[in-house]
């Protein structure tokens, strides 16, 4: 009778840490999660950028990737910043919010040959 009484807390405790961590994201440079982008066009502009505390490099050949603003459940989430490994013969180009039409379109931001 005790075995079984044991068990049951822990078995909800696993259930409990699994639904927690079984949320999905995907995983950007460094394996750095990042939520997914969003590729639609808004009709809501990007509030201003927001100003981060960038500090510095965990290891030489590290490069600052800024946040910016993402479009997730018909509002504007800002994604914070984070330093991730370089590319050598790359630079990071950031992400940009552009005019499309008449909305406004998320361009993501990527490694591009220097």
């Amino acid at each position: 009778m005790k075995r079984a009484h044991l068990t049951q807390p822990l078995l909800l405790a696993a259930l409990a840490t699994a639904m927690l961590l079984g949320g999905c994201v995907v995983r950007g440079t460094g394996g750095i999660p990042v939520p997914a982008i969003y590729v639609g066009a808004v009709n809501v502009p990007p509030p201003a950028p927001q100003v981060e505390v960038i500090g510095i490099p965990p290891q030489p050949g590290y490069v600052w990737i800024g946040g910016y603003w993402n479009w997730v459940g018909g509002r504007h989430e800002w994604v914070g910043g984070h330093w991730a490994a370089g590319r050598a013969g790359y630079r990071w180009v950031p992400h940009e919010w552009m005019r499309a039409g008449g909305g406004w379109r998320l361009r993501e931001g990527h490694w591009a040959r220097r």
